[in-house]
């Protein structure tokens, strides 16, 4: 299992018109299982790509929910050579602020078995 933490990326997802007019910061947890073929790089997922993936699910088109948000970053990174299963945390502080709350996210997850 490969871990990613904080991968930051701008996006402008939500409900209220201001999400969606200014971009905010959302922060990406991955974990993902990948296959592993020797000791050598070209024999597993490349790091950079799964942030890549994962960041550029974030900065495109708007949504309304952070589930979907999360589907949508795990979907994206499923789409990397060699993996086999994603866990994608999503994180929004701009939202944990406007609620008094330490962390607000969503997690989607993603498995070439299903």
């Amino acid at each position: 299992m490969v871990r990613l933490r904080g991968i930051r990326a701008q996006g402008r997802h939500g409900a209220s018109p201001g999400e969606t007019e200014r971009p905010q910061e959302f922060l990406i947890d991955l974990e993902v299982a990948v296959e592993v073929e020797g000791d050598r790089l070209a024999g597993t997922a490349d790091y950079r790509e799964l942030a890549r993936a994962a960041r550029g699910a974030v900065e495109g088109d708007p949504v309304v929910l952070l589930e979907t948000l999360a589907e949508r970053v795990a979907a994206a990174v499923s789409g990397v050579e060699r993996v086999l299963e994603v866990r994608a945390t999503v994180h929004k502080p701009r939202a944990a602020s406007s609620v008094d709350a330490e962390d607000v996210s969503a997690t989607a997850t993603w498995s070439a078995a299903t």
